[in-house]
């Protein structure tokens, strides 16, 4: 079914493909094509279930988006591209900074083709009608979310595009926060309500936590407060007990069981606001490349350079190891600060917290990590940093990871285990009580702001916040404890920045958005790796300032021959900039 969506000319297309006569006329080869498709409620419904699959694009596959995005900020480096001068309009090398801009579009896309087609049928149901055009808006403004958040200022394609179009522009992202927030106050009217919805579908919920979002980014307070507050006292509640696989082992915990992919679209997971669909038992088409999480995210621990006392390989792939661990790339090396610092407060540090987030039992520390070569005299002893042939080496190789995170092992042991298929989410309410702590945090209600964050904090068995320490530092602090992989880390640092950017905070203004950030600064406070002068695996690791955006992607602009797209400032292009639009027609 998903065939016919090749038919349509999507922005992707009209900016890679030379406009040749022959390329100009549509050429549909089979009947799949809009027209045959969208001629009752099922075909339309066959439509949001494609957006609903491309939703599983943030947390699949080898450098997803999720992991790309935090690679880039104060909780991680990019292992093969640590050095983002590197990262020009034309090249980004293995990570998605210029491709998620093109995919997003064709995410897009599908939901534009639906918004212009609803009412090319009579519906006899209104209320269908407009719960599908209302999934519809809410998946168009997720992507245009994440847009504005790595890119700034974008083109705004509302309908679907049916011919060759070439004279696409730029609009400023208020413009598009705007419009994206209207879509979700008309959306929420017509959405199914929470535990009315088949797992993976949208529910007024969902709409309302991104709404929550959108409203920060506007600085609308108090709407904020009130659509998060619509959330957190709807049928959803924080999971205060065991639950789910693996509930009877009582050497695992809560946060254990939170993470258990099994577990996220659960009935009794009442945590759950939306949560994907990826199972291993599904047919190839139906079913990802897999979540990839102990490559992405586990330490290089199987490579030959760990070495033993004598200088030889000290580690193996196979055994235990292999099936808990993985075959780990890491395409995210996590920084000293989330592995040990955030862990610091009121006295106790990673090693004496009562945050069971932190528990020995969720995370694998280096001091866990042992020889496993049978060859190696060291063989049963702890690996040692020491005995490797650079210092730098313990960077890539050795180093702490959530394990209750990373682990989703294959059920067949024959896979090559990598971190297979399984459910993710894409918003739970642990992060709807930190949004709006955030928003509490912005009014000035800071005891407020700590309650919420305290609600998130007490459930993890982790001492309550003082509202004396209550920052925006702390807020994002909490936000890493409970949300990493999970969220998307820099788009949420960059809503931040613009925040205090057009507020004048701290020295922060749009004018010199590129030069000084909120994300920037913080980055270079507590991302270490970018303190000093490192090199690894002959790549220097270097951020600066601009690097707050990613390109825009020079193919998209040369291609738009007939309108002027914008790049972002820092990158080579940008001096040909025009001002953004900012009235939507």
């Amino acid at each position: 079914m998903r065939k016919f969506l090749i038919y349509t000319l999507v922005l992707t297309g009209l900016f890679q493909m030379s406009c040749s006569d022959s390329w100009l006329d549509p050429k549909p080869h089979s009947f799949y094509v809009p027209e045959n498709v969208y001629q009752d409620k099922s075909g339309f419904e066959s439509l949001l279930l494609t957006m609903r699959k491309h939703l599983r694009y943030d947390h699949t596959g080898e450098r997803h988006y999720i992991c790309s995005e935090m690679s880039a900020s104060d909780l991680g480096v990019p292992l093969v591209q640590l050095d983002f001068r590197k990262l020009t309009p034309s090249y980004s090398q293995y990570y998605p900074f210029l491709t998620m801009f093109t995919n997003c579009y064709i995410y897009i896309k599908n939901a534009n083709v639906l918004i212009s087609r609803i009412d090319d049928i009579e519906w006899e149901n209104e209320d269908d009608r407009n719960a599908i055009l209302s999934e519809a808006y809410w998946h168009r403004a997720y992507w245009y979310y994440r847009l504005v958040h790595n890119y700034g200022d974008v083109p705004l394609i509302l309908e679907e595009v049916q011919g060759a179009k070439l004279d696409f522009a730029t609009y400023s992202r208020w413009t598009i926060l705007e419009k994206i927030q209207s879509d979700l106050e008309y959306a929420i009217k017509y959405l199914p309500s929470p535990g009315e919805t088949v797992p993976g579908a949208v529910s007024s919920g969902a709409a309302y936590h991104l709404l929550t979002k959108i409203y920060l980014a506007n600085m609308l307070y108090d709407k904020a407060i009130e659509a998060a507050t619509q959330v957190i006292n709807g049928p959803y509640q924080l999971m205060e007990e065991r639950f789910g696989k693996d509930a009877s082992k009582p050497e695992y915990n809560l946060i254990w069981d939170l993470h258990r992919p099994e577990n996220f679209n659960l009935p009794e997971n009442k945590e759950t606001i939306l949560a994907t669909i990826d199972r291993f038992e599904a047919p190839s088409g139906a079913k990802t490349a897999g979540l990839r999480t102990m490559r992405n995210y586990n330490c290089g621990w199987w490579y030959p350079g760990v070495l033993d006392s004598e200088g030889k390989q000290g580690m193996v792939y196979s055994g235990e190891y292999r099936d808990l661990y993985g075959e780990a790339n890491p395409n995210l090396v996590n920084t000293p600060y989330y592995r040990y610092d955030i862990w610091s407060y009121a006295g106790d540090d990673w090693t004496s917290t009562s945050d069971v987030r932190r528990a020995d039992i969720n995370w694998v520390d280096n001091h866990e990590l042992k020889y496993n070569n049978p060859n190696s005299v060291d063989f049963g002893k702890t690996v040692n940093f020491d005995y490797f042939a650079h210092p730098r080496d313990s960077f890539y190789y050795i180093y702490g990871f959530p394990f209750y995170i990373t682990y989703v092992p294959a059920p067949d042991p024959l896979i090559n285990p990598m971190g297979s298929n399984g459910d993710w989410y894409v918003f739970r309410l642990a992060e709807t009580f930190l949004l709006r702590a955030e928003a509490y945090f912005w009014k000035g209600n800071i005891s407020a702001a700590a309650e919420d964050i305290n609600k998130v904090r007490l459930r993890a068995k982790a001492k309550p916040v003082a509202v004396s320490d209550m920052t925006l530092d702390y807020i994002f602090d909490e936000r890493a404890r409970e949300l990493f992989a999970e969220e998307p880390r820099r788009s949420e640092m960059v809503r931040v920045s613009y925040m205090m950017a057009k507020q004048n905070i701290n020295g922060y203004t749009l004018e010199n958005f590129s030069e000084k950030s909120w994300f920037y600064d913080r980055v270079m406070k507590y991302n270490t790796y970018y303190q000093s002068d490192h090199n690894v695996l002959a790549n220097a690791i270097i951020m600066d300032s601009h690097h707050v955006l990613w390109p825009i992607p020079q193919s998209v602009i040369t291609a738009n021959t007939m309108g002027v797209i914008n790049q972002n400032k820092g990158y080579d292009g940008a001096n040909n900039n025009v001002p953004p639009l900012t009235t939507i027609e």
